[in-house]
């Protein structure tokens, strides 16, 4: 932990965002996604900033990484493809399933106990199967269950009680904002409920990616480290066959990524390096092109990026367009 203090909260006000990515179709901009993104070079400056990265915002699941950090800290011994489905948006497949029930299992445990809220699996083809099999939403598909089960192992070893293990004042979440004020370097600016019914809290683009740069950065066994290592090594455990955010890390060496709802997105290299990406509509498909252009900023090659450059726009059939990140932001080998 750091000795000093974590500075003043981020500012809570409308993000002045600012155009980050143009669609196009046949040369003309078709309509304009907005948002921010901030890079960071290695030694901790920022090396570009586009929008309002020092604004308040909720990073959604791009803080699991933080979380899982925090429940390494206060004694969960997990490692492995169970430590990354603790830091994990994960798509509902049996292996996450199976993943979810070995971590209830060790702290003596049951899908009973947890307190997400039921879902369908994530993943589109996956929840498809799962319906046409009459299975009903279940709090294990929920794409947060292995970070709910490791809440719950971590507040087991620690004798913290379990029913109410997603109170802002629970000891568990107290760990955990200490965590987040830590790695990011800023006091929490407030503090919701997330879809999942987990506390979330609100940080700073910026922040956010300093705490990510952190954990990439880990020595080997800290609680940094060993998060940073399960997520690079077992990256579908993290979200899941065909995702994009596991494409991600196997492409670029060394890269720990996460994704988040509403066009959240962070990666950091084990230099220091990291970026961070808040697309103000919260579309997903601009969401991957940005990170890939800001990666180039950061310096990554970017013949490895070119599989991050967007999907095509459709006209009859064929490509007559895409999303392109504007000017200045950095540009994708397409």
């Amino acid at each position: 932990m750091h000795s000093s203090l974590p500075a003043a909260a981020p500012p809570v006000r409308a993000p002045r965002h600012a155009p980050v990515a143009h669609l196009v179709r046949g040369g003309v901009v078709e309509g304009v996604h907005y948002g921010s993104v901030v890079v960071l070079d290695s030694d901790g400056t920022v090396g570009f900033r586009l929008g309002d990265p020092e604004a308040a915002f909720y990073p959604r699941s791009a803080l699991k990484p933080v979380q899982a950090v925090a429940m390494v800290r206060a004694g969960l011994p997990l490692d492995g493809d169970l430590l990354s489905l603790a830091a994990a948006s994960h798509s509902g497949e049996e292996r996450h399933l199976d993943g979810a029930r070995r971590i209830l299992a060790r702290a003596g445990l049951t899908e009973g106990d947890l307190r997400n809220v039921p879902d369908l699996p994530f993943d589109p083809a996956v929840r498809d199967t799962w319906v046409r099999a009459g299975r009903a939403p279940s709090r294990l598909a929920q794409n947060c269950s292995g970070k709910h089960a490791a809440m719950l192992y971590t507040a087991k070893l620690n004798g913290w009680s379990l029913d109410d293990y997603l109170d802002p004042a629970h000891p568990l979440q107290q760990a955990v904002a200490e965590t987040v004020e830590d790695l990011t370097g800023r006091r929490v600016a407030t503090v919701t409920v997330d879809g999942c019914g987990a506390p979330l809290f609100a940080v700073s683009l910026e922040g956010l990616a300093r705490a990510v740069a952190r954990i990439a950065g880990g020595a080997p066994g800290t609680p940094e480290g060993r998060v940073a290592h399960a997520m690079r090594t077992h990256a579908e455990m993290a979200s899941g066959a065909g995702r994009d955010v596991a494409a991600l890390m196997r492409t670029v060496p060394g890269l720990l990524a996460k994704d988040g709802f509403e066009g959240v997105q962070v990666a950091a290299l084990p230099d220091g390096r990291a970026v961070a990406v808040k697309i103000a509509d919260g579309a997903g498909r601009a969401r991957i092109p940005v990170t890939a252009a800001a990666l180039t900023h950061a310096g990554v090659d970017p013949a490895l990026l070119t599989a991050f450059a967007g999907e095509a726009v459709l006209g009859g059939g064929r490509p007559v367009g895409g999303v392109r990140p504007v000017a200045g932001l950095g540009a994708v080998c397409v």
